[in-house]
Order: structure tokens, then C-alpha cells, then sequence
């Protein structure tokens, strides 16, 4: 006799309801989406998911204004998957003829996407694939040719790629989402992605979500031209920073940072520290130098091979390296879970780069710090930080207990 299998329930995903914090059992979104929420753990949206689900099941474009950390990719997913799930096709597609369609500035981001919406749609029949730079073509291409694709993951380049060898067809794309837009920007890409977007339907006959963590005159002149109507939200800045995040600024001479550096790695015991400094130059000092100190630590810059920029973020994911040196070029894209502490070795030029560094700790909720060296060099960056955060940086002296460890 054929056992009958247990049909998974809500039940058995129980969350409590909570002042001023909205559930994703509030959406009515499909049970297998909601199954694959239940084991990710998801139970209370974040500012930006509870702002913009509403508008974006109900086919609303939408612009919003949001740094890293803040939820935006489970937004986005959870929408595209559930409109996909309640409007399904009435005959099958053929390959290359993806119904949504996200871009991303680097190959990071694009990997982390992916990953996101195949354990989000786990127990959904969605297929994503995903078209990167820098990696195997012929691989990418048979991926494509294999089935018809519910959701393409993708970097502007290696897409227009195939798309001009015709293994991708953009014509019927129901959803795009264009993320990070200001760093698409930044990176050269608009030209790209406006070529792209010219191959979608139009914005009348499509879903258009737009996210971008900084909105200048520029990144809203886009906006306006690919999306229609869209619902405008933002995120601040000072909300992501005070909801997960423990923010200190330690007065510390130029001539000391990398001593207590190696002290702050030794009192956190082996967890995720990401490093920030500016200069490609300046991080290979700091990698070195704390290696020198014992100090087991990696170097990421945007000079880095993709093969070796790859393994680099699997060993500090996997903790075999705890600590990475990083420039803010090579961290874009950069998310990797559980890292306890950002440490900021010289304060960013740009005070929006202050919030995208710390955001890459803190996240989903989990607790972490962020440690900002300002020495006589960093104190000019103070003001335009504090601007942004709408609140003043209480620089103080690194920890007695700390210090106990240099002498």
C-alpha cells in the first residue's frame, strides 16, 4: 500500500502577530512560496518589504530607494515568483524566452540573486537561471537551451551576449527588475542596460521594479523613463543603521590601525570581519601587515581574477579565513551571511559608502557592529557621515581592554 504524502499547512509555520510589524503571512501568498519562507526562517517583513509587497503583488511599478541588507531581493522574489504562480502560462514556452528578468551590476550580486530565488522558490516549480560575466559561456548557454526559464538572473554584458547570439528572447518578459541601479551607473552599464530594456516589452505591457541605494537627478531621470507610474518608497539610511546595527567610532592615530586591528580580530575570535579601507595599495599594507601579526586574512580588490576572486569569498564564507580586506569597488555585490563586524579602516570618501559598508553586517534581523577608525586623515569625512546618518558620531577611544593587549 502507497503511503499518501503529508501536504505541508501554514499550520505547521505558526508566527505571532506583532505591533507595527507585518507578517508574510499577512499577503496571501501562495502556500508553496510560503513554505519556502517557513524554512528560511522569514517571519516579519522588513521596512522596505512591508512597504512595497502590497504595491508590487498587485502589478504596481515600483522605485525604491534602499541599501543592502534592508530585505529588497526577498521583496522583489517574493513578488515576481507569487505573479508567476497565480498567472500560469496556458501552453509551455520554448527555451530562451525568460517571463522575468532581474539585472545587477556585478557577478556577485547577480550569484546571490540566484541563490536567493532557488531557495525561495524550493518548493515552487520555478527554474532561474543565471547569465554572469567571467563565467563558463558554453555552460550558461546550455543552461539556457535545456527548458523554458521562469527567472534570468543577470549581468548587462554576458546578456547582451547571448541575446545578440539569439539564445535569449526578451520579447516576452512579464517582470524586470533593474537592482542597484546608482551602481550600474557608477560602473558604466546604463547604455547596456538601456539596450536591454529596449528589447522588453514596453513599460505599458510590463511590470517594472527599480531599486537604487542613492536617488540623484540622473538615477531618477531613468527611473521615470522604464517605469510607469511606479509607487516611490525609501528606506532611510538612519533606519537601517539603528534597527541591527552598533555603530562605534574609535579615535585611533594613523600610525596604530593595524594594531588594533590584529587586538579588535583577537577579541572577536575567529567570526566574519570584513575590512574596509580605500585604495587598492592600502589594502595590500593592511593584508600584509596583519598577516605578518599572525592574523589569518584574505585581500579582495577590483583587480582580482574572477577564478581567485571566487575562491577568496568561499573560504571567508566557509570561515576558513575570517577576516577580508576589501576596497569598496570589490565589495559591491559582496553578501555573505553572519559577518559579526564591519570594520572601517579609513572612513569612505563618499558618506553613502559608510552605509553600504556597515550594511553588510546586521542583517535579517541579526545583531552586529561596526567599528570605524577616524584618525587625523578621516575626521574631514565626519561631517558628510553624520549628515547622512541624521545623527552625531560619538568618537571614542578604543575599549581599556583592548588596549591592555598592545602593551
Amino acid at each position: 500500500m502507497t503511503r499518501k504524502r503529508r501536504e505541508w499547512s501554514l499550520d505547521e509555520f505558526k508566527v505571532a502577530e506583532a505591533p507595527g510589524l507585518d507578517r508574510f503571512h499577512d499577503f496571501g501568498l501562495p502556500l508553496p512560496l510560503m513554505r519556502g519562507i517557513a524554512r528560511l526562517g522569514f517571519e516579519y517583513c522588513t521596512p522596505i518589504q512591508s512597504e512595497a509587497l502590497p504595491y508590487a503583488l498587485s502589478d504596481y511599478d515600483i522605485v525604491g530607494q534602499a541599501q543592502t541588507g534592508t530585505g529588497k531581493t526577498a521583496a522583489f522574489l517574493i513578488a515576481l515568483i507569487t505573479h508567476q504562480l497565480e498567472n500560469p502560462l496556458p501552453a509551455p514556452r520554448e527555451p530562451g524566452f525568460p517571463r522575468s528578468l532581474i539585472l545587477a551590476p556585478t557577478r556577485e550580486l547577480a550569484m546571490q540573486i540566484a541563490d536567493d530565488a532557488v531557495e525561495i522558490a524550493r518548493y515552487c516549480s520555478t527554474r532561474v537561471v543565471s547569465v554572469i560575466g567571467g563565467m563558463d559561456f558554453e555552460r550558461q548557454r546550455l543552461r539556457l537551451a535545456e527548458d523554458a526559464i521562469d527567472i534570468l538572473v543577470a549581468t548587462p554584458g554576458r546578456l547582451i551576449d547571448f541575446s545578440r547570439r539569439r539564445h535569449v528572447d526578451l520579447s516576452r518578459v512579464e517582470s524586470l527588475v533593474i537592482d542597484e541601479a546608482d551602481r550600474l551607473m557608477d560602473m558604466g552599464f546604463i547604455p547596456d542596460v538601456r539596450r536591454i530594456v529596449l528589447m522588453t516589452p514596453h513599460k505599458k505591457a510590463r511590470q517594472t521594479l527599480f531599486f537604487s541605494a542613492t536617488y540623484n537627478d540622473d538615477v531618477k531621470r531613468i527611473a521615470e523613463s522604464w517605469t510607469r507610474e511606479a509607487i516611490h518608497i525609501q528606506v532611510k539610511p538612519e533606519q537601517i543603521a539603528a534597527e541591527s546595527i552598533d555603530q562605534q567610532f574609535w579615535m585611533v592615530g594613523r600610525k596604530d590601525k593595524l594594531s588594533v586591528l590584529k587586538a579588535l580580530l583577537d577579541t572577536v575570535g575567529g567570526t566574519r570581519v570584513l575590512v574596509f579601507v580605500n585604495r587598492r595599495d592600502q589594502g595590500a599594507r593592511v593584508a600584509d601587515g596583519l598577516k605578518r601579526l599572525g592574523a589569518n586574512c584574505q585581500l579582495l580588490t577590483g583587480d582580482v581574477p574572477q577564478k581567485k576572486r571566487l575562491k577568496v569569498l568561499s573560504r571567508f564564507r566557509d570561515g576558513e579565513s575570517p577576516t577580508l580586506v576589501a576596497t569598496d569597488v570589490a565589495g559591491r555585490g559582496l553578501h555573505v551571511e553572519a559577518i559579526s563586524h564591519v570594520v572601517n579602516f579609513d572612513l569612505p570618501y563618499e558618506a553613502d559608502d559608510y552605509v553600504h559598508r556597515i550594511g553588510r553586517t546586521g542583517r535579517a534581523g541579526a545583531e552586529g557592529k561596526a567599528v570605524s577608525f577616524v584618525c587625523e586623515d578621516d575626521a574631514f569625512s565626519l561631517p558628510a557621515i553624520e549628515e547622512v546618518l541624521g545623527s552625531a558620531a560619538n568618537c571614542v577611544h578604543p575599549p581599556e581592554s583592548l588596549l591592555e593587549t598592545l602593551k
